[in-house]
């Protein structure tokens, strides 16, 4: 990477994306160099291996090429804290099954989330010419194995379900600046992704956490299944800039993105939660228009414009609870977005910036469709409706050695049509499922803090307090009956957390241009509601537990970068984290890298 950007409130219309809040842009390094290889391998905790190795060419005449190639394993063999569903296996070979305990926890490893991927990117292309700046054409085939340890709640644990899959990618990049006309950039992407996914279910046997299993009287751990997927997806991407002098600059840019998806069972089963013999479709266009106006580096404002299309095709079920009974339906939706945003500098130091969107979030293709298997899709779900507004005010400043940054910011999100992950049981199934909730409104501010002193140290941190509350105060298909969680905190939603980190760096250490860095980062989390607060005794309700994790790194870099070895330990207080839905994440784990560069 060049350098990562973290864009705030309103998506710049140049991403062509219908996300709502923000946006993590990674810029990739266009130019490597004559020649160069980048290689690594780090070997830790739970059987993890990584390995990675890049490198590439581009000649005086521009023709450039780049190989990237990638592994990862892991036997995922960590411990958890949880319950054991007891059985016996009576002498007439019946089970028989004592009261369940949820009070006794049990210390124990995970035995079936072994995963491994590996992948390889060839790129050939020009640079550098008078009808293109850049000018590359990739391939990428990539191949993946996953072993399923659980379903969407813990004390649901699978023996021997797994998951594998492969894809192939070619794509396209062309980018031109002063394209017919000075000032006029261009940049066009195109890609096109075939991927078979096959979910594997057909063990006849029932495990518990100990590992221990008996025999069933039918197949499958969850459902029995041997299903294939083949999802084809293409996009394609437009952005042109013009630039008129130094302060205006006019932008444009269109996505479009086509998926489809077609099942089939293998052994013949059918599945609950979807119909294999109707396709999944879904196409998007996002295009959006702006005008930035910046007459000086102290101040700038942007107005855009975003129109969204989308259209869904695939199974709908006639049930009350939303599964089984399909039938194939197709609907549309579009929707014009807006918005402004400005920045002004109060003094040198001293930044403000106040935006507003009118954004529209389209629905995924997990959440339309789910996963053939643990996850139950909503062909017909409506897109999210949201009017955000972002207020920030930084400080930045130098003092000789010294360096301070402080930033605060205030969020309000007025949201329709939110879409809610659930999670239920259907006939001994557990699975997961999404939603439209009508109204919730989220308030909310973060703090950030960071302190540097010249080359040899700097500790900062984050503290986000988000407020995320159901606003729908009647509930669906009635007038008159008023909600029971009207105003209650949304849960599975962590709404307050915080995170320091610390670094210090012994510069040419031993050798000119050797570098050690010793670094200290934490996480917090409070606690937080798994289903609605305001339901349930208080004494027994589930909750996510408080978190806080602590982590600690050693690297070593010699000859300015060219040679690099680091060691991390994470959690190290082997402290019990937790996703949402309360599936528990690895406790204490170290992990050790080597990482060599050459080239330019």
């Amino acid at each position: 990477a060049d350098r990562i950007e973290v864009y705030k409130g309103v998506v710049p219309v140049g991403f062509g994306t219908d996300a709502i809040g923000g946006v993590v842009n990674i810029v990739t390094n266009k130019q490597p160099g004559n020649w160069f290889m980048d290689a690594s391998y780090s070997y830790g905790s739970f059987n993890t291996h990584k390995s990675y190795v890049r490198f590439g060419q581009t000649f005086k005449n521009g023709f450039m090429y780049e190989v990237n190639a990638f592994q990862n394993f892991s036997d995922n063999d960590y411990y958890v804290d949880t319950y054991v569903r007891e059985f016996e296996i009576k002498e007439d070979g019946s089970v028989r099954f004592p009261p369940l305990d949820k009070n006794k926890i049990y210390h124990l490893k995970r035995f079936n989330d072994q995963y491994h991927n590996e992948a390889v990117i060839g790129k050939i292309g020009l640079v550098g010419k008078k009808w293109a700046d850049r000018l590359a054409l990739s391939f990428n085939y990539s191949h993946f194995y996953k072993e399923i340890q659980t379903g969407v709640y813990q004390d649901v644990v699978f023996g021997e379900k797994f998951r594998q899959g492969h894809s192939l990618v070619p794509s396209l990049e062309y980018y031109k600046k002063n394209l017919l006309v000075k000032n006029l950039d261009l940049l066009l992407t195109a890609n096109y992704n075939h991927n078979i996914t096959n979910n594997v279910d057909t063990a006849s046997r029932a495990y518990n956490w100990r590992g221990e299993f008996y025999e069933k009287g039918s197949r499958g751990e969850q459902s029995y299944q041997n299903s294939e997927s083949k999802n084809r997806n293409w996009n394609g991407t437009l952005k042109m800039n013009y630039h008129i002098g130094q302060a205006h600059t006019f932008t444009f840019s269109h996505v479009i993105s086509d998926f489809e998806r077609t099942s089939r069972s293998i052994i013949g089963a059918s599945s609950k939660f979807t119909d294999f013999s109707i396709p999944k479709i879904t196409r998007k266009n996002v295009s959006g228009l702006s005008y930035r106006l910046m007459p000086s580096d102290r101040w700038n404002v942007s107005a855009f414009a975003k129109y969204y299309r989308q259209y869904n095709k695939g199974p709908v079920s006639q049930n009350t609870d939303g599964i089984g009974n399909y039938i194939n339906l197709s609907n549309t939706a579009s929707a014009l977005g807006y918005g402004v945003a400005g920045t002004y500098f109060i003094w040198k130091d001293l930044q403000v910036k106040l935006s507003y969107e009118k954004a529209f979030r389209l629905p995924t293709t997990d959440e339309l469709f789910g996963d053939e298997d643990l996850e139950a899709g909503k062909m017909n779900l409506k897109p999210e409706r949201s009017d955000n507004v972002n207020l920030s005010f930084s400080y930045n400043h130098q003092f000789g050695k010294h360096g301070l940054y402080a930033e605060a910011g205030l969020i309000y999100r007025d949201t329709k049509d939110y879409i809610k992950r659930g999670l239920d049981v259907l006939g001994g199934t557990s699975y997961g499922y999404y939603e439209n909730h009508g109204h919730v409104r989220t308030k909310g501010y973060n703090l950030s803090l960071l302190y540097s002193f010249s080359r040899w140290f700097d500790i900062g941190g984050t503290f986000n307090n988000i407020d995320t509350r159901d606003y729908e105060k009647f509930l669906a298909g009635s007038s008159l009956q008023e909600s029971m969680h009207y105003k209650v905190r949304m849960p599975n939603l962590p709404y307050r957390y915080a995170n320091i980190h610390a670094n210090f760096y012994w510069n040419d250490l031993f050798v000119k241009g050797n570098v050690l860095s010793i670094g200290y980062d934490s996480y917090w989390q409070h606690d937080f509601p798994l289903y609605w607060e305001n339901l349930g005794d208080k004494d027994s309700k589930n909750m996510v537990p408080e978190q806080f994790s602590h982590n600690l790194s050693l690297s070593y870099t010699m000859k300015n970068g060219r040679y690099n070895v680091s060691f991390e330990c994470r959690n190290f207080t082997d402290a019990q984290l937790f996703d949402n839905f309360s599936l528990q994440k690895a406790g204490r784990a170290f992990y050790g890298k080597f990482r060599v560069f050459f080239g330019k």
